[in-house]
């Protein structure tokens, strides 16, 4: 009976964002135009990092690897959202729900720990800019974001079995658009209190740890911002921080309120309204916030716009 129980859940169905036909439609739309412009923001800061020497800065090294974690992050869940919209139906195969669970994992916690390297990565240039170049080296940068990516593959390792080990017996009907363990764990036939208290402990280690790294790093930086001379040097490293600072509310306060702080007598679209943030929101935030709002990345565009292609126009 146990190993019936076990096999019987064959495929989860995601109830999705809503039920309604129309709304629906009008959320295929609007999802669409946020995942194409996440995708176009993310991809136009990797490109230009890439053919502007001007920005291959340890600051832009470690936005390029958001980007491009950006775009896998809402590649892993978004195209299949839409499909759900689009069809109606939010079928998915426990094989394809353990993968996309992987995936979403790997990539939050590796943004959780890729947005405390970018804090400690300005709290040395600000607060330590004369030893900024050797303490920020290549080689560093390459520990710094190779420890982010393979920190966060071991912690998806041990979060996705931990989830599918209980038995799946009854009800198949998850109240999200995407497969993430809290809400996959509710549809579990056996006690899953130990489970749980397991995946709680990391959550709190993989988003509380970082945090404490950036808000230690931004008290740092702003006690040092507060001594310049410099109004412009002020104005410049509050407009740098102020951006990242707002990424980071965004972000980890919605992970917080998903994975650490406890869900039992929180409303039933709640889980899936907080992740909304973390999914569709910070993503398209982050090309908007490091660009548009940044006048070197400004000026790499200019110029990049003004080459004359091919060499064909004189």
């Amino acid at each position: 009976m146990a190993a019936e129980n076990v096999t019987s859940v064959r495929e989860f169905i995601l109830m999705g964002l809503t039920s309604h036909r129309k709304t629906q439609i009008l959320l295929f739309g609007v999802i669409l135009l946020i995942y194409t412009a996440t995708v176009l923001g993310n991809l136009m800061i990797i490109l230009l990092v890439q053919v502007d020497t001007s920005l291959q800065t340890p600051m832009y090294f470690f936005l390029t690897h958001l980007a491009g974690l950006e775009i896998c992050f809402v590649t892993s869940s978004l195209p299949q959202t839409l499909a759900h919209l689009l069809s109606g139906s939010g079928a998915i195969s426990k094989i394809r729900c353990m993968l996309q669970m992987d995936v979403v994992l790997f990539m939050g916690g590796t943004e959780c720990l890729l947005l405390s390297a970018m804090a400690y990565d300005r709290y040395l240039a600000i607060c330590h800019p004369l030893s900024y170049t050797t303490a920020m080296d290549k080689g560093r940068q390459l520990q710094l974001v190779s420890a982010c990516w393979m920190f966060s593959f071991l912690v998806s390792l041990v979060y996705v079995p931990c989830t599918f080990r209980h038995s799946f017996c009854g009800p198949n009907h998850i109240n999200h658009f995407v497969c993430e363990p809290p809400v996959v764990l509710k549809l579990a036939c056996d006690d899953t209190r130990v489970t749980e208290a397991i995946l709680s402990g990391i959550a709190v280690f993989v988003a509380l740890v970082p945090l404490s790294v950036i808000l230690l790093s931004y008290v740092l930086i702003f006690n040092s911002v507060l001594r310049m001379r410099s109004n412009a040097g002020r104005r410049k490293a509050f407009s740098t921080c102020s951006s990242h600072l707002l990424v980071v509310v965004l972000f980890y306060g919605s992970v917080i309120a998903m994975y650490v702080i406890p869900q039992s007598g929180s409303a039933p679209d709640q889980d899936k309204h907080i992740a909304v943030f973390y999914l569709l929101v910070t993503p398209l935030l982050n090309p908007i916030i490091y660009s548009f709002r940044n006048k070197d990345v400004h000026k790499a565009l200019t110029k990049v716009l003004k080459r004359r292609p091919f060499g064909l126009l004189k």
